[in-house]
This record gives structure tokens, sequence and C-alpha cells, in this order.
């Protein structure tokens, strides 16, 4: 399988917590294999939302999975980070309340942390 860079819950706000995962990916079918790796954790299956984004040779993926404009959020950082061949999650397990516009935040807050983890600048 995939080699899945897991880091766990980075932040949380007002109750949500978010956490984020990636993978070095070249293909559609290898992002959906990341995905059902990841959620073979059961806190990762019952998470409110795995958004995530890919960049592929094939060109740019993304889903929001209920969390709307979320993965466009991650493509956006993926691109200007010159970030190919691989998938970034961000899961979020909803804490009761709404965050407005901050929960676009709480996805970079994530997506920095992962790039900070492997080194890359953003």
């Amino acid at each position: 399988m995939s080699d899945l860079i897991r880091l766990g819950v980075i932040l949380t706000d007002r109750g949500s917590k978010y956490a984020v995962t990636g993978a070095r990916v070249t293909s559609r079918s290898e992002v959906d294999a990341v995905l059902t790796e990841l959620k073979q954790d059961r806190a990762y299956a019952k998470a409110t939302h795995n958004t995530w984004a890919a960049v592929l040779p094939q060109g740019a993926l993304k889903a929001d999975d209920g969390e709307s404009g979320a993965g466009i959020v991650i493509l956006r950082m993926m691109e200007r980070a010159e970030m190919s061949d691989h998938v970034i999650i961000v899961t979020r397990w909803y804490g009761g309340k709404k965050l407005g516009g901050d929960r676009f935040r709480r996805v970079q807050d994530a997506v920095r942390a992962y790039f900070d983890d492997r080194g890359i600048g953003h």
C-alpha cells in the first residue's frame, strides 16, 4: 500500500478537530487507494469530512466531501507550492459549532502544517 504521512489531529477550533494526511500518488486509482487506507482507521471513517486535493500528471483533482469549497483551498495551496504527484487530505470532526469562514483558515493551517512537516516552502 501507499506510505501515508499521517500527522493526526493538529488543531482544534470550537470543538472541531482537524487532522492532515498525505501520500505520493500518480493516478486517481492511487488517490482512491489512499482514501480507502485512511478510512480503515475507524476514527477517519467516522469523520465529518475527509476533504482532499491531488495534483497528478494528468491534471488536478479535488473533493469537498461535504465541506463546500475546502477542496479548492487545498488544491490552490498545492499549486502555489508547486507540489505534484501528491494527495493531501484534511480531515474534520465537527465539534457542534459552525466556524463560518474560519473553516477555510483551519484547512489552510492544516495544509501548512503538512508542508512544514515535509519541509516544503509555502
